[in-house]
């Protein structure tokens, strides 16, 4: 037995160093994706990134609600940044398209439920090989995260949000909870588990994000934020 899992592991390590050496040309492609988003995203301006399900319809509660987020903010003067498919995300790139706003889709290739949207801008379509390249150009160019009810890449990207604002590995911005009734009971967990049974986080941070049920609360947050801060690229 322990002759035949040391010849597998063997084989393995033969395997990874020649994986490995491949390995290594990978990071052309990914200074390359680098490169593009940052020379095309500076060009937009300032944006608001909105999260939420893929698998919402048109016509229901929270992709409304996307989408007049998303033109009110238009009409405030920020573009709006999606994952470019369906969903809250094409609820959003319409919102801003039709209140004549910058629709940006920062697109990645699935094997479901992700397609661009027809509400993205044509010269604003930037479609993406590696989700933490993507990540990137969410948070840097994003002067707000607005987080709707969605699943686990919601959740991956408010958490990611939160961790470098607490941390300071990029500046101070806002992000905002839509919808008392999806998030609630996720804060109850924060307040009552993570801070107060385990210490695992501290008062302030209860700050770093807020909770609201309105578009209009969106926009009032996001306004009141960028009288006392400056509005840059947040890293």
């Amino acid at each position: 037995m322990e002759n035949h899992v040391s010849s597998y592991f063997s084989e393995r390590r033969k395997e990874w160093k020649k994986a490995s050496s491949q390995n290594s040309w990978l990071v052309f492609k990914i200074m390359a994706e680098f490169v593009e988003g940052f020379e095309k995203m500076q060009e937009i301006g300032p944006c608001v990134s909105i999260f939420g399900s893929a698998r919402t319809k048109p016509g229901t509660k929270y992709y409304e609600l996307a989408s007049e987020i998303a033109s009110k903010l238009a009409m405030t003067g920020f573009g709006v940044i999606t994952g470019g498919g369906p969903g809250v995300m094409e609820a959003g790139n319409k919102g801003a398209k039709e209140a004549g706003g910058a629709s940006v889709g920062i697109n990645i290739e699935l094997p479901f439920e992700q397609h661009i949207n027809p509400y993205v801008d044509p010269d604003k379509n930037i479609e993406f090989n590696y989700f933490f390249v993507r990540k990137v150009m969410f948070v840097k160019y994003a002067q707000g995260f607005v987080v709707l009810p969605g699943g686990f890449g919601t959740l991956d990207e408010l958490f990611e949000a939160l961790t470098l604002i607490q941390t300071l590995k990029i500046d101070r911005f806002p992000v905002v909870l839509v919808s008392t009734e999806f998030w609630g009971g996720l804060i109850d967990w924060i307040k009552q588990v993570l801070l107060e049974e385990f210490q695992n986080i501290s008062p302030q941070d209860l700050d770093l994000f807020k909770i609201v049920d309105t578009a209009d609360e969106v926009v009032e947050h996001l306004t009141n934020f960028y009288t006392k801060h400056a509005v840059k690229p947040n890293f």
